[in-house]
């Protein structure tokens, strides 16, 4: 079967007096029959082309679908009187959520059953639920496209009926008032998607008659809304890439006028949260890494907060929890988590202690305030995810659950590691890896998926896969490049790898992979690249600037026309992230942009063996990226390597809808690589 060939429609672009010819501006019309065509011919060209596989992908498949208990749940929560929970069945692709009164012994109610909800839906996402204060009426926010526009729907946790309310083409961000009638959502533009309205929405009432609480009219910020751990105070934040801004409302007066916390200025961020007669408040005010201050409720402004943790240099305050006795916070130092307690009563802190050399731990749901015990989750590139309770006083450490792995899995036949290579301008870059001890040569013969993202501050920690193990079970050593844009080793690790400074994310992940076959982890004739969004931006960028160093690359749902989305404000997503690339409006970014937008960067050259993948319904990255790329691929590559699209015609950048659908996806792109590998 031959290749699909996409007609060619030159469309002129002009900015700051350059032209650029895009043959391919026409695939953004979804509703052009001929956009569809070529969409549904890549995908039977990949069909055809990998048809020998077919059997073997099942095989996979079903190999990451078995170690994968069936009957699951998660760890319940204490919160008003109930055990909350999520579960789910043999056989289910969604889950159920359950709750028991009082004791886990108790009755179990199922108070959501997601499978019935999707039942006929080829497509069925619930984004968030909430009960009110009064635990009477639950709110649950539903997709059935995928393009991340919900409905609220309510029901009557008494009844179990479903209630006539329903808010429509809503973000899916709610919070209840305590009067338990009165709902707080935002809103997004019908166009861009940015979040920018906030409503009251008063139950048994038409939506027609919600009011408007908040707009933000900045077209760089998107505006949600919550509430304190405390339930006291429902939040407005209003935050772009680089500022906040954040409004209260005293929770029972849900009528009432929100007050300003604290007025916006360029480059100040914070977010805050509330304990006794104070907001405590994340921020970086004169600190790069954020520290932790306090504010009186009465008068919150800048000038009045006190410092509780100042900043330091060398660690980045990532987040805090409050108790009734402790103060909690999730830090980060030489690119490692870490956990800390620190007593209100003024006597010593302690650290949670870690063993293994590169891992991910985090503070989990902690609702309730008066406790000694703090959740916490963890998981490493060996380490299954893990929830554990931890005593505050004794110091005792209780393990709830650990991720069971079906058919049996030894820790110890794997081992992880961190190690750093040299980037182009002298900085030190962390990567993590895994491998299975037996199957792992020190010679460059391993394959390695060396996986990145690089953008948003986004830190990719060292986690578990169970479907991974397919790859290392095989042979494949996997690894992640911590590279800047993210921020893996603190915020100037961020702030070096984005605006003028994106290039670092690029030239850091190709030092990366020098690295790994400089050290004989592997070699250019079984190395493969993987990245997705903004990963996919980085999967093209350094497939232009080195496509020697790759056998093969999958970029997922890729970010890769930079210039001409970062130009259309009508896009989602565009103008809240001017402080994130640049705005291309400003002729010294437009021509930084272009420097290494993958789109714009397609020469006629040899690439690397190719497998990217879309959604048609992606509200992120529009699916008619990834398609104009391949087209202008297909017309300019001069190789005969493998070049495949494939776009999930029901789902967006999520990809698909349910626990098992996804894990397909998953063997295309692990099959993709073993046939690359001969090993099928």
């Amino acid at each position: 079967m031959q290749a699909p060939k996409a007609k060619k429609i030159a469309q002129l672009l002009e900015t700051h007096g350059h032209q650029r010819t895009d043959n391919y501006y026409w695939m953004r019309d979804r509703e052009n029959p001929e956009v569809i065509e070529y969409l549904n011919a890549e995908n039977e060209y990949l069909k055809a082309s990998l048809k020998s596989t077919e059997e073997f992908q099942e095989k996979l498949f079903q190999e990451m679908k078995g170690r994968i208990k069936e009957d699951d749940e998660s760890v319940p929560y204490l919160k008003s009187g109930y055990y909350w929970y999520v579960k789910y069945e043999t056989g289910g692709e969604y889950p159920l959520y359950c709750r028991k009164k009082g004791s886990l012994n108790a009755i179990e109610e199922i108070f959501l059953d997601v499978n019935l909800l999707a039942e006929g839906k080829a497509y069925y996402q619930v984004g968030g639920t909430a009960a009110s204060s009064d635990l009477r009426i639950l709110a649950f926010a539903v997709d059935e496209v995928g393009r991340r526009i919900y409905e609220i729907r309510f029901k009557d946790l008494e009844t179990g009926e479903l209630l006539p309310d329903h808010i429509p083409a809503i973000t899916g961000n709610f919070v209840w008032a305590e009067d338990g009638r009165t709902l707080f959502y935002s809103k997004q533009d019908p166009e861009t998607l940015r979040s920018y309205q906030i409503y009251s929405h008063q139950l048994g009432t038409s939506t027609g008659d919600d009011i408007l609480i908040y707009e933000e009219k900045d077209e760089e910020f998107s505006c949600v809304v919550h509430k304190t751990k405390s339930e006291k105070y429902i939040l407005i934040h209003s935050e772009s890439t680089i500022s906040s801004e954040m409004r209260f409302l005293d929770a029972t007066n849900p009528t009432g006028e929100f007050t300003l916390l604290q007025a916006r200025i360029p480059y100040l961020e914070y977010a805050a949260d509330h304990y006794e007669d104070y907001f405590w408040i994340r921020t970086n005010h004169e600190a790069q890494n954020f520290k932790l201050v306090k504010a009186p409720i009465g008068n919150p402004s800048l000038e009045n907060w006190e410092d509780v943790i100042p900043h330091r240099e060398s660690v980045l305050l990532e987040d805090f929890d409050i108790f009734s006795h402790f103060l909690v916070t999730q830090e980060r130092s030489n690119g490692l988590c870490k956990i800390n307690i620190k007593p209100w009563d003024g006597t010593a802190g302690h650290s949670l202690e870690f063993d293994d050399e590169t891992y991910t731990a985090w503070i989990s749901t902690n609702p309730e305030f008066d406790t000694q015990i703090l959740r916490f989750g963890y998981n490493s590139l060996v380490t299954p995810p893990s929830t554990f309770d931890y005593h505050m006083v004794t110091k005792e450490k209780t393990l709830l659950k650990q991720q069971e792995i079906i058919g049996g899995y030894d820790a110890s036949a794997y081992t992880s590691a961190r190690i750093w290579a040299k980037a182009a301008d002298g900085v030190m870059v962390p990567i993590s890896l895994v491998y299975k001890i037996d199957k792992f040569t020190p010679d460059g013969s391993n394959p390695l998926l060396l996986y990145s993202y690089g953008s948003y501050g986004y830190s990719m920690d060292a986690h578990f896969s169970g479907s991974r193990l397919s790859l290392l079970d095989r042979g494949f050593v996997f690894a992640i490049a911590h590279i800047r844009g993210g921020e893996d080793l603190g915020r100037g690790w961020y702030e070096d790898g984005k605006m003028l400074k994106k290039r670092n994310t690029f030239t850091d992940y190709i030092s990366c992979a020098e690295h790994l076959i400089a050290e004989k982890y592997t070699s250019p004739e079984h190395l493969y690249a993987m990245g997705g969004s903004a990963g996919g931006l980085l999967m093209g960028a350094v497939m232009n600037l080195r496509p020697d160093l790759f056998n093969g690359l999958i970029a997922a749902v890729p970010f890769v026309d930079v210039v001409t989305t970062m130009l259309d404000e009508s896009i989602p997503l565009t103008t809240g992230e001017f402080q994130e690339w640049g705005n291309p409006k400003d002729k010294e970014y437009y021509d930084y942009m272009l420097s290494y937008s993958p789109y714009d960067n397609v020469e006629a050259k040899d690439y690397p063996n190719l497998l990217i993948t879309s959604g048609l319904h992606d509200s992120q990255v529009q699916y008619w990226e990834p398609t104009k790329w391949v087209a202008k691929l297909r017309e300019l590559k001069t190789d005969s390597k493998l070049l495949f699209l494939h776009t999930n015609m029901e789902a967006g950048h999520g990809g698909a809808s349910g626990r098992f659908n996804s894990l397909k996806e998953m063997a295309l792109e692990y099959t993709f690589l073993f046939y690359l590998e001969e090993m099928i």
